[in-house]
């Protein structure tokens, strides 16, 4: 996620990391190159170009804004969702490490903890296709066997509450306790339910497609619209146009999947060291992580 402190005009001007300029750029060069070289031919056939109007360009272009609107707030849904998981993924936790803190058994409360702290890494790199069980497995139990599992994240969860349970039946915690704690588990499974789901299910791939094909022949065809009124005006404006209807694309691509490596992604890193420094408090310890901080205004 990219983070701007003091963002001023200047800044709103020349900041490019972010920004989706440079993805773009090659596509918005391409069509201002083709918008000159149709002004340069309209300046020596001025008659080929007699008859055409910007109206059909402006229906269309105003059809174009409304459909990739539509696109884009879709995208940022899921953006949006994808923070709303994991924030209740955070409050779960906290939450969980709350109801053990009475615990007799200090070395157990530990590890159940601790093991949170693994399922918030396994699903991160569950969630960037990275390996689940060695980004885990400092936090898990030597007991804990998942590297041979499909889902260790959802493992994890299972162990948990196993150990839950046994502390029920062993009476070291009260039953309305228990099922406070069972709860907890469901909804860190419901967050990663809901996760997954945002992972696994993207836009489908004909609603994108029809956009981004319309919107490069909107803007291969503009040029030929604007060249006679507006002569050497035209690469000018279609290259503005082109770097609205091409950016809003982009974003869109770079919104529908939440949990990449992306620089408007979610920080996911960050909220999974914030859950590490959360669990060292939780257990006492004196020494925290340190917090992660954007390196070169990304937050990973």
């Amino acid at each position: 996620m990219i983070i701007h402190p003091n963002t001023n005009w200047i800044a709103i001007l020349t900041t490019l990391r972010g920004s989706i300029a440079r993805r773009i750029a090659p596509r918005c060069i391409l069509i201002t190159a083709l918008a000159s070289l149709i002004v340069w031919f309209e300046s020596l056939y001025p008659a080929t170009f007699q008859g055409s109007s910007a109206m059909p360009f402006t229906l269309l272009g105003l059809s174009l804004s409304i459909f990739m609107s539509f696109r884009n707030n879709a995208c940022y849904a899921r953006w949006w969702e994808g923070r709303q998981m994991w924030g209740k993924i955070i409050i779960e936790i906290r939450s969980f490490s709350r109801e053990v803190s009475t615990l007799t058994d200090n070395h157990l409360r530990i590890e159940l903890v601790h093991a949170l702290c693994g399922f918030a890494h396994s699903l991160n790199a569950r969630l960037r296709d990275r390996d689940e069980f060695e980004a885990s497995r400092p936090w898990l139990p030597d007991t804990f066997r998942g590297d041979d599992c499909h889902n260790v994240s959802d493992a994890i969860l299972m162990h948990v509450g196993r150990c839950c349970s046994d502390l029920a039946d062993r009476a070291q915690i009260s039953e309305w306790r228990y099922i406070t704690l069972e709860q907890r588990l469901v909804g860190l499974s419901e967050a990663q339910a809901n996760c997954e789901r945002i992972k696994n299910t993207p836009l489908p791939f004909p609603y994108t497609l029809l956009l981004h094909r319309t919107t490069l022949i909107f803007c291969i065809l503009l040029p030929f619209a604007l060249a006679q009124p507006l002569g050497w005006l035209a690469p000018l404006f279609t290259s503005i146009v082109s770097y609205t209807f091409f950016g809003l694309d982009t974003i869109g691509d770079e919104l529908e999947d939440p949990f990449g490596f992306d620089e408007n992604d979610l920080p996911i890193d960050a909220m999974v060291r914030s859950i590490e420094r959360d669990i060292f408090g939780a257990s006492a310890q004196a020494s925290l992580p340190p917090v992660l901080e954007p390196v070169n205004g990304v937050l990973t």
